[in-house]
């Protein structure tokens, strides 16, 4: 099966194609700001089927955020296929060859909005965030208290250093965070209110971006970096009392903001969000930051990856670090797929033992608590 990058002259058959598998119309006024965009920003792998284009799926080079290190990570996005040609190979070939390229650039790991997670966990990526969407009523906008600093709105025409600031800051905090640059902040903010809360020192501490229509404010990003902002946010929301029947809020899980409003018993919905892939373990490995000093015994894992047969790999744990070793029979063995999950924060040794995806002794289960450090993933991006 020939796989090509398509070039400038085929972006028109990329954009038709999303069209009709994605179900929507994109106006004569976008397309040439797609094709530039597809042009300056993607890479983007296609089938030829009778000289046209059969299947495709865009590669979006970004930096990620994990245990406060960057990392390379490759976005996979628009993978579609023509009906005529659907359960041919296509999309499977599609992301082995994606997952070979990545692995040649140096993208460690991959990441992904899913149309369906059990299609994506076949070729070896899984959950690693939530999202909660938490829904009041005008009824719970209660201020709390006071603060000492004040809020700025902006336009998003305006440049916004102090966004990109407070946004670094606290995504270096998360596991998966997206690293943006300026042309992915301009799809950001597109739309949107801006709000920046400052102390009173002047200093950029949290901000929102949302939007208020018909009596309803969703606010699609609630970043705060300490208490004092998160309150000063929260009471900015609050003076939309007078305009709104309803509010939206879209965090993650472990948002404190809730637990400190005047009725914390509101509607809230967890969504499970995007997923992710360690695209070569062995770099992978090397580059995560272990807990092996607490060790006091060594740990064996074996790494099984059906898709990506290079990752199928061993390693030794001790305290002085850790080696590529030969399969043998002790140890612990994990999917690609669980390896990820654990290394993000996004499940627990013994929370996978206790869904039947880890087979592991007690004492395996302490190692890898000892291990893998705690982390909190998350991420507010699309692709």
């Amino acid at each position: 099966m020939n796989i090509k990058i398509l070039q400038s002259e085929q972006y028109i058959e990329a954009i038709n194609l999303s069209e009709y598998a994605f179900q929507y119309k994109v106006s004569k006024e976008r397309i040439e700001e797609l094709k530039e965009r597809m042009h300056q920003h993607h890479i983007v792998y296609g089938i030829d089927e009778e000289e046209k284009l059969a299947s495709k799926l865009h590669l979006l080079p970004h930096h990620i955020y994990l245990q406060g290190n960057k990392w390379k990570m490759g976005g996979v996005a628009g993978v579609a296929t023509y009906p005529e040609y659907r359960r041919s190979g296509h999309v499977k070939a599609l992301l082995h060859h994606s997952l070979c390229e990545m692995r040649e650039k140096g993208m460690t790991i991959s990441m992904l909005h899913p149309f369906s997670v059990p299609f994506y966990r076949t070729y070896g990526w899984e959950l690693f965030t939530n999202r909660l969407i938490t829904t009041l009523k005008k009824s719970d906008l209660k201020r709390i208290g006071n603060t000492a600093g004040s809020i700025k709105r902006f336009t998003t025409e305006e440049e916004h250093p102090d966004l990109t600031e407070v946004y670094n800051t606290y995504a270096s905090q998360f596991s998966g965070m997206l690293i943006r640059v300026a042309y992915w902040w301009k799809t950001v903010v597109k739309d949107m209110n801006i709000a920046v809360y400052y102390d009173k020192a002047k200093s950029p501490k949290g901000y929102l971006l949302y939007t208020v229509k018909d009596s309803k404010m969703d606010v699609e990003e609630f970043i705060a970096l300490d208490a004092e902002a998160r309150t000063g946010l929260w009471n900015f929301i609050c003076q939309h009392d007078s305009m709104v029947e309803e509010v939206s809020l879209t965090t993650h899980e472990r948002e404190p903001l809730f637990f400190a409003i005047d009725e914390p018993r509101v509607k809230a919905e967890v969504k499970p969000y995007f997923m992710v892939r360690i695209v070569d373990v062995e770099e992978f490995i090397a580059n995560y930051e272990w807990g092996h000093t607490k060790l006091a015994e060594p740990l064996t894992i074996h790494v099984t990856d059906s898709f990506a047969e290079w990752n199928n790999q061993s390693f030794l744990f001790n305290k002085k670090g850790v080696k590529s070793q030969k399969p043998n029979k002790e140890g612990v063995t994990l999917t690609i797929q669980s390896l990820a999950a654990l290394c993000f924060g996004y499940k627990s040794p013994a929370e996978l033992k206790a869904s039947g995806l880890l087979d592991a002794t007690e004492e395996q289960l302490n190692q890898l608590e000892q291990l893998i450090p705690q982390s909190i993933p998350y991420f507010y991006d699309f692709f």
